[in-house]
């Protein structure tokens, strides 16, 4: 069944409510229902007028129709599941923030931190930018427990060298990647530790779980896949190293006995769940961008994998869709951004480096629609870069949010703005969603969730 409820009533709303962004916007909720009180603070555009990027003409008369929503039960690791395609899931019309608390040591000018919580068995795990372990209760945010990964290799002030990740798996385990090149295992039920496994150089990015096996990516390119039941190293694959990259890494992407990987060179890998042997590779770099940030050859959005297809979105500025089974590539299109793009029915949704949101075929490539979001805090001297997270996809709303502290509901049919809510923070984690709540993890290390 394909559902597209409501849409004339949000337009009408979206139009009426924010028509040329005005300050009033502030005072509605996700969906267009009024607050009770309007919102303190400076209010400020959260859209832009104009779009860097433009929609295809052919593509645009597209009448786009998506899979109804479902609901999940756990959002198990960066990403979401395994392969990083969430679809369309369920979120209740009018959601309220229903608790708050603080996960610990939020960024700061040393540590970073760059961990999206995991949902799993009712609990949610996060990891601060210490690398301290926390489980909180889904239901009402009531902390269950903490867990310190102390390393006696480590100096008491060499800081964590930024973080890793966390993953819940189906066994009660909970599997943490560290930026002190640790993977440590703990059950999930109480934060003991089962196993450790020291892989000798940091680890930036979040653990993928599949197959009984943990797979990790390290600071120098490098694909580990571990035991899940005794950390025992299984396999290992060496990219080609890289001096610049941007903060982090993706996940890798597992599906159907293969392991996406994406380098900080630019290269994608495919390789095999068994033994790391290497299924095709490919380079998702461009030279059109002159900046010199644009300029790395960085991947840092989590590739997708959807039915016999992968999706990945260079830093660069290219985005492309490539045959899972032989490596060829089915489009390209000129999109770049570090955020994970989003999959549900035949439609991606993509947030770019340049705060454009986008609607794109996963048929063709070709763009939907463009929806501009702020670039700037102070548009007119470019002062205070706005960056966006997400998107994440929900009953009928793309879910985004921002270093200024907005939160947006927008429609995943035509881009209309459809509802606003402050963050208490500043967020760069994109959000996740399991239970029919959603939840926010801020800079400084505030947990919020909505239902």
């Amino acid at each position: 069944m394909r559902v597209r409820r409501n849409r004339g009533i949000r337009a009408a709303l979206a139009i009426a409510a924010c028509a040329g962004v005005l300050a009033g916007c502030d005072t509605f909720g996700w969906l267009g229902a009024e607050t009770q009180d309007p919102l303190p603070g400076q209010r400020i555009s959260v859209l832009e007028r104009e779009a860097r990027l433009s929609a295809d003409v052919t593509g645009g008369a597209e009448e786009i129709l998506l899979p109804a929503p479902e609901p999940n039960d756990d959002w198990p690791m960066a990403g979401g599941y395994a392969n990083h395609a969430m679809h369309h899931m369920s979120l209740g019309d009018a959601p309220q923030q229903v608790w708050r608390t603080d996960i610990g040591a939020g960024a700061g000018s040393r540590d970073a931190l760059l961990s999206e919580p995991v949902i799993g068995g009712g609990r949610i795990y996060t990891i601060d930018a210490d690398a301290e372990v926390r489980a909180y209760d889904l239901a009402n945010g009531a902390r269950l427990w903490a867990r310190e990964l102390p390393d006696p290799d480590r100096e008491e002030d060499d800081g964590y060298l930024l973080g890793g990740g966390i993953a819940y798996g189906a066994n009660e385990r909970l599997y943490v990647t560290t930026g002190f090149g640790k993977v440590i295992a703990l059950d999930a039920a109480n934060g003991q530790e089962i196993w450790r496994e020291d892989v000798g150089v940091p680890v930036r990015a979040a653990p993928t779980l599949n197959s009984g096996r943990v797979f990790v990516v390290t600071v120098d390119n490098q694909t580990i896949a571990l035991a899940a039941q005794n950390g025992q190293k299984l396999w290992t694959h060496a990219g080609a190293e890289e001096v610049a990259s941007l903060l982090g890494a993706p996940a890798p992407a597992v599906d159907q006995g293969a392991v996406i990987v994406a380098y900080s060179t630019g290269e994608l890998f495919a390789l095999r769940v068994e033994t790391g042997a290497v299924l095709w590779q490919d380079s998702v770099t461009t030279v059109r961008r002159t900046d010199a940030a644009g300029n790395l050859r960085d991947i840092r959005a989590r590739p997708v994998m959807a039915g016999n297809r992968v999706y990945v979105v260079g830093h660069s500025g290219l985005m492309t869709a490539i045959d899972l089974a032989t490596g060829e590539r089915i489009w390209q299109a000129d999109l770049g951004g570090v955020q994970q793009p989003w999959v549900a029915g035949r439609y991606l949704f993509v947030m770019t480096g340049e705060a454009d949101l986008a609607a794109v075929s996963a048929k063709d490539g070709s763009i939907l629609w463009v929806t501009p979001l702020q670039r700037w805090e102070d548009p007119e001297d470019k002062e205070g870069p706005v960056t966006w997270t997400g998107p994440l996809l929900a009953s009928d709303r793309l879910v985004v949010a921002s270093n200024t502290d907005e939160i947006l509901a927008i429609s995943p049919y035509d881009g209309a703005l459809l509802g606003y809510v402050e963050a208490p923070g500043s967020v760069t984690i994109p959000p996740v969603l399991a239970r029919d709540t959603l939840v926010i993890l801020t800079d400084s290390g505030d947990l919020v969730a909505y239902r």
